[in-house]
Formats: C-alpha cells, structure tokens, sequence
C-alpha cells in the first residue's frame, strides 16, 4: 500500500499498540454502529415496504402546498422563526446515518408517523451532510419524503437545524398538532 491522498499507511505495529490503548474504552453513541446505537424507532427490515399512509379527511382545496426548507406555508411567523433558529423543544430524534435509501425512507416514515400518533410536534431528522466523495443522499431526499402524500398531511414544516443540533446534516420537523 503507498500513500492516499497525503496520508500516511499506518504499520501493522502501530495498529495493534492503538488496539491495545482502546481496549475496554467505551464509544459515544453517536460513534457507535448504526445497529448498536440507541434508536428512538425500531430500524426496519429493507425488504418491508413503507407502512400504508395514514388514512385523512380529504381536503376540500385539493394537494397541500410543497414545502421547502425554512418556508412553511400556514405556520405564522413566530413559530416558522422558533422553528428555524431551534428554539423549540425537540420532543424526538432520528438518525439515518448508514442506512440505505430504502432503509431511511422506511425508517422516517414509520418515525412521523409514530410520532404524530404519539402526540409529538418537534422533530429532529439526523441525514448527515454527505462525505466528499457523495454529496448527501439523504439530505436530498428527506425533504422530498416529507413532502409525500402520505407523510405532508402530518407535516407543518421543516429547516435545517442549527449546529448545536447538526447543521445543515440534520432537520427539524414541525408536526401537526393532534386534534
């Protein structure tokens, strides 16, 4: 092996010393494999499809708006801005890192749904920014879930969070209340 991209190949003996240092330390969860981190929802299998939608009232106006991140149609002003600066409880948490696409969207729908069935109004969707050699699957696709037939109806709005709850690799969803 040579050299990747100016770093160094490290030596047999080298990885057995920083082996011998790490044993019986603890990693922080977020550092944890995807299957060993403590998760709010159960992962889901990547063969089960996505969970029927909920099923609504119709609408008489038809299709409900698209919502981009940081606009929210119908949500007043004060809370569109409590929810863009993240000042508003965060009632539950999703993390999606290492998940095929298939597996997230399985994964966030069952997570919104559980949560507007639970009463939840403030989520936090974790989707990671992307790495340099992809540019954030995931973070491209989780506004366009939201926005799904099934899963909008649910859904007042969204924006990326501030950086003390991930930057722009995560979201806050605002849920509808339940009535």
């Amino acid at each position: 092996m040579g050299m990747d991209r100016g770093r160094r190949v490290v030596t047999a003996e080298e990885a057995k010393l920083w082996r011998d240092a790490m044993r019986g330390a603890t990693p922080f969860p977020e550092r944890l494999p995807v299957e060993d981190r403590p998760s709010s929802p159960p992962l889901p299998s990547p063969s089960l499809p996505p969970p029927s939608p909920p099923v609504l009232p119709p609408r008489a106006s038809g299709a409900l708006p698209f919502i981009e991140p940081g606009h929210a149609p119908g949500l007043d002003r004060r809370t569109a801005e409590r929810l863009r600066k993240g000042e508003m409880v965060i009632d539950d948490s999703l993390d999606l890192h290492g998940l095929t696409q298939e597996m997230a969207h399985a994964a966030l729908w069952r997570f919104v749904t559980a949560a507007a069935e639970r009463g939840r109004r403030c989520l936090l969707v974790i989707t990671g920014k992307g790495g340099r050699d992809h540019a954030g699957v995931l973070k491209r696709q989780v506004p366009r879930w939201l926005n799904e037939p099934g899963l909008r109806p649910l859904v007042l709005g969204f924006a990326s969070a501030q950086p003390k709850h991930g930057g722009e690799g995560a979201l806050y969803v605002l849920l509808k209340r339940r009535r």
